[in-house]
């Protein structure tokens, strides 16, 4: 009897432990679809760019579930992304200043953080005699799409050296290509004279000997130590459910740290799930450490600071005429601080 009583309070007891733990790791998946406190999101993170990982990672490190969110990632082209931010379908984007005029023109979006450093590079054929910003003008550059980030780096680095970016004076000639692989065959066959691209392919290009680098984001003394791309969140979900944007971006927090901390194990990942087309892991480690993923105790830094370096962009597009707003005004209108204690 004394043995049947030990084991019934045993039983309890190891009850009423198991009860506390499933509720304890249970804490951010409750009352949403699938048991996620918030829910099934979509995500942009197929485009395949190598400087997208703090997406990967919170995904596959399992930062967007401990936060409650069951993440779907989706394609998704920059309109599709301001529409989705606009009506709410989609809480959360990584971009980068060529949100900027959007904004301006009216799309409900906010710059909630940074993500990362440099991560663009412009190419030209081994052979060309294109080595300075000087050697530019006339010239036929290819980008991803007319308005994006390539695009207005492009115009910013050479409107600072004198040389319009603007199509009715004719200095230089933009043309898109959606592809970077096209983009890339242009210029080895003389329809482009330099190609700006988004890290891999110029990078992989370079290391192969079909290229040379005449402009890299990361060291350009225009936008070097400045975050170039940054964590967008819709403004109808900041206002009807600001906690479920300081978890999201408290889910990006933990992957930018880890990456920080794990630069090889992220590209193992990145790799190995096929998210960015590399094959050259050392490549992949060397500009996954050149995009200083802050961590946990640098975000708000002077090295890391979001605020400032948004009005440092938003001048340098207003003073160019890609913005109208006065700077400080614009980074009122476009800057959201999160409190991340929200829904802890």
């Amino acid at each position: 009897m004394k043995n049947k009583k030990i084991i019934t309070v045993a039983a309890f007891l190891f009850a009423v432990l198991s009860a506390f733990a499933v509720t304890a790791c249970s804490k951010n998946k409750t009352a949403g679809s699938g048991n996620f406190k918030y829910g099934k999101i979509d995500l942009p993170g197929k485009d395949g760019a190598l400087c997208g990982a703090p997406t990967y990672i919170a995904k596959e490190k399992g930062f967007f579930a401990e936060e409650g969110f069951d993440v779907t990632l989706i394609s998704a082209d920059t309109e599709t992304r301001k529409i989705g931010l606009n009506n709410g379908t989609i809480p959360m984007v990584n971009g980068d200043f060529q949100f900027f005029p959007s904004i301006e023109e009216g799309v409900n979006v906010k710059v909630v953080d940074g993500l990362h450093k440099g991560c663009i590079k412009f190419v030209v054929r081994p052979d060309s005699n294109i080595r300075t910003v000087n050697d530019f003008k006339g010239k036929k550059i290819g980008v991803d799409e007319i308005g994006g980030t390539p695009h207005q780096v492009a115009s910013v680095w050479l409107e600072k050296a004198g040389i319009s970016a603007k199509p009715q004076d004719r200095d230089v000639e933009f043309l898109p290509y959606s592809d970077g692989n096209l983009e890339l065959e242009a210029l080895y066959s003389g329809q482009i004279d330099v190609a700006a691209m988004w890290d891999p392919l110029g990078s992989v290009a370079e290391k192969a000997g079909k290229v040379k680098v005449v402009f890299d984001l990361t060291t350009d003394p225009i936008f070097a130590d400045h975050y170039c791309c940054y964590l967008y969140a819709s403004s109808k979900i900041i206002n009807e459910n600001p906690e479920k944007i300081a978890a999201l971006l408290r889910a990006y927090r933990k992957a930018q740290d880890w990456i920080s901390k794990n630069p090889v194990e992220a590209v193992e990942i990145i790799s190995g799930k096929k998210y960015s087309a590399i094959e050259d892991r050392p490549l992949a480690e060397e500009l996954i450490k050149h995009y200083a993923y802050p961590g946990q105790h640098q975000h708000g830094t002077a090295e890391y600071d979001v605020e400032a370096d948004v009005i440092y962009f938003a001048t340098a597009l207003y003073d160019i005429g890609y913005l109208r707003t006065a700077p400080a005004q614009f980074v009122r209108n476009a800057y959201y601080k999160v409190d991340l204690s929200l829904g802890k």
